[in-house]
């Protein structure tokens, strides 16, 4: 009852937790995406910064002069705001982000259209726009698409659009214009009139400001359908990632790599011949009469971690938890040629574990843990049930005899029940040695709660040895 009561409060304290655990997969996803954010931020930081250092040897080759150490200072303030994106980067929409964002195309359009404060070359501020800066704008989208969400590369298509035809507007607002360049242009090339139009230094050629930004927003729409699918993807392997990992809590890693690998290997009903062990800690409910329901969960996580790590270790699967015990299957989803063999090695390994358990208990001052197992070996009905939730099954009367010899080590004082069946599929399979099989003390005429016929069983009485 004391153990019934424990359980039943941890079960509802899982209760009160469900809306949390159902959220489990989002979670999963955030975290994924969170940590892809900081990576990719991380890596658009360092891309930045190569790419600025790659413009700023770049630069004085194309302008030999001293202005060029205007540009070269303003490099230096983009990559200081690639640093502040990277410090203050985090998953999710972040106005600080974006902000910052929005400082580096306002600053690259202020540099492109206005001109240099320390050059002493006077001109129309149209010339601005023959050096083709608009193409910088391209790096800058590029860095985004590593770190950014695919909203945010189509916010920078537009914000950059906007940006730049405001600055187009304003160029001829206050552009007065140098007319004796246009009226030399003419001159120059007065039997070609479109070629002059296009070499007028007064001209600010609206038709390539507009091409200028159609393309960098087909570029940047492009560049954001890429960024959605790498989400979708990076999600979608999170969520690979999380069934494999629940896989992983009831399989044994061969096994894992096995369910993944098909497409449906567990929906097939069929009958097969399994090993089915059951393991249960001897005299629990006494144990946790006067233990506080903390003492008693860690208790139990403790013993079940040890039990389940040697069913993996010994190519097993993990059917179920049963409050102080748990039963586990050798020869599910697929049958070996060891799964007798595995099952009593595994049985083997548990009960050492257990012996190294109460060591370090009896050091700690606590009372030893006695466990018992039961392992029997024949045919079973594997399947999935349910409709919606599909769980995998194992039915037959195998289960219910393995169960039931677990329960006889009570009665006869010892530590393991292995069937006639068991022991008689294990010395036909191959495994070397049979040191496993020795200790053993045949009964025979067992009388079994609620078997029709007697049976033929083999106890074990000492403490087992790992093998």
């Amino acid at each position: 009852m004391a153990l019934d009561l424990i359980l039943r409060n941890a079960r509802l304290s899982n209760e009160s937790a469900g809306s949390r655990a159902a959220d489990a997969p989002n979670r999963l996803a955030e975290q994924a995406l969170a940590r892809n954010k900081r990576e990719s931020l991380d890596l658009a930081v360092k891309a930045r910064w190569i790419a600025l250092a790659a413009i700023a040897i770049l630069l004085p080759f194309i302008n030999p002069r001293l202005e060029v150490v205007y540009y070269e200072g303003l490099l230096c303030g983009f990559a200081l705001i690639g640093w502040a994106q990277r410090k203050i980067g985090r998953l999710g929409q972040s106005r600080s982000e974006l902000f910052l964002m929005f400082c580096d195309m306002a600053l690259l359009t202020v540099i492109s259209i206005a001109p240099n404060p320390i050059s002493n070359v006077e001109w129309p501020l149209a010339m601005q726009y023959r050096f083709d800066n608009f193409i910088y704008f391209f790096v800058l989208l590029a860095g985004a698409t590593l770190a950014y969400s695919w909203r945010t590369v189509i916010a920078m298509g537009v914000w950059t659009t906007g940006l730049w035809l405001s600055g187009v507007f304003l160029i001829w607002l206050v552009s007065g214009g140098n007319f004796e360049l246009t009226d030399a242009a003419n001159a120059a090339f007065g039997g070609y009139e479109r070629m002059a139009e296009i070499l007028d230094p007064n001209n600010i050629r609206f038709e390539i400001r507009v091409q200028e930004v159609v393309v960098f927003l087909i570029v940047a729409a492009t560049l954001a359908l890429a960024a959605r699918r790498a989400n979708s993807l990076l999600i979608g392997h999170a969520a690979l990632e999380r069934e494999r990992a629940n896989l992983a809590r009831y399989f044994s890693p061969n096994m894992v790599d096995e369910l993944s690998q098909n497409d449906e290997p567990l929906k097939v009903v069929r009958n097969q011949n399994i090993a089915v062990l059951f393991v249960d800690i001897v005299g629990f409910t006494a144990f946790a009469a006067d233990k506080t329901p903390e003492q008693v969960i860690d208790t139990l996580r403790a013993f079940h971690g040890r039990m389940e790590g040697e069913v993996f270790r010994h190519f097993g699967t993990l059917d179920k938890y049963l409050g102080d015990g748990l039963m586990a299957t050798f020869g599910t989803p697929s049958a070996g040629d060891r799964d007798a063999r595995n099952a009593l090695r595994c049985a083997r390994a548990m009960a050492a574990s257990v012996g190294r358990w109460n060591i370090e208990r009896a050091a700690a001052g606590e009372p030893a843990i006695r466990a018992s197992f039961g392992i029997h070996y024949g045919p079973v009905v594997l399947g999935d049930i349910g409709v919606n939730r599909l769980e995998f099954a194992v039915i037959g009367n195998t289960v219910n005899i393995a169960s039931r010899l677990e329960a006889l080590t009570r009665e006869r004082g010892v530590i393991l029940v292995v069937s006639d069946a068991m022991m008689a599929r294990t010395r036909q399979e191959p495994g070397g040695e049979d040191g496993e099989l020795e200790g053993f003390s045949k009964r025979t005429g067992q009388v079994i709660r609620s078997i029709e016929q007697p049976m033929t069983v083999w106890t074990f009485t000492c403490t087992l040895a790992a093998r």
